[in-house]
């Protein structure tokens, strides 16, 4: 039987130049052989297309919507159609700014999970102290009746490393087989991304969600040459 067939991409934008010569190693560095690469640059222009390209990479261009919501969401549904209609088993969502170890698609494939997340960090900013703490960008379920969750703690992240069952994750490293697509498209509402409203949707399918704690990414948050909040959402 041959290797499951992945389709790994995400969308993009110059916002992630700053990212792009570690993202375009880390992909050419991943050992796992039956896969394919598609980005889809949503930018205003195709400057940012030819930097991809230069980089070796596959790219397309995605639609250009004043709000980054709009062109993340188009992109991110360009990727799903993609996987579904050109034979694909999986859609790798891998973030530009997020860095996978390269046996990456090895690991979470084995545990044979239809949705299946890897760990990577982002910055908590609380109220009322100074420093942002970091915090993994996986959650579990607290309370089912008001769906209250909570981020992965340091036991589950180093002291019992390994398979467990989640609630919520980022779409930053993230495989998603098939038959979870043809149920699931990639929307938004209100003031939150899609990641969000992708997991609510899976929940109420009642969709397992797994995470492989001992699996960990490198963020490039504080690579970052300008303020997310400065982006029109």
């Amino acid at each position: 039987m041959s290797d499951p067939k992945i389709l790994i991409g995400c969308p993009t934008s110059f916002h992630k130049e700053y990212a792009l010569p570690e993202y375009a190693k880390a992909l050419k560095a991943l050992t796992y052989s039956n896969h394919d690469i598609l980005l889809v640059d949503n930018s205003k222009d195709d400057n940012y297309k030819k930097k991809i390209e230069a980089h070796g990479l596959p790219v397309i261009k995605g639609h250009w919507f004043e709000s980054a919501r709009d062109r993340i969401i188009a992109s991110r549904n360009i990727l799903r159609q993609k996987t579904l209609e050109k034979g694909y088993d999986y859609f790798f969502s891998l973030e530009q700014d997020v860095l996978p170890p390269p046996n990456i698609l090895q690991d979470l494939l084995k545990h044979n999970k239809q949705l299946i997340t890897a760990i990577y960090f982002a910055d908590n900013v609380i109220p009322g102290q100074t420093l942002p703490q970091l915090i993994p960008l996986v959650y579990v379920l607290e309370d089912p009746k008001t769906l209250s969750m909570r981020p992965l703690n340091n036991i589950e992240l180093w002291d019992k490393q390994g398979l467990m069952e989640v609630v919520s994750a980022g779409l930053g490293c993230v495989l998603i087989h098939k038959d979870i697509l043809k149920q699931v498209k990639f929307r938004y509402e209100k003031n939150t991304f899609d990641d969000r409203w992708f997991f609510i949707d899976i929940y109420h399918k009642k969709i397992p969600v797994f995470a492989d704690t001992s699996l960990k990414c490198k963020h490039l948050i504080h690579n970052r040459p300008y303020p997310w909040s400065s982006i029109q959402k």
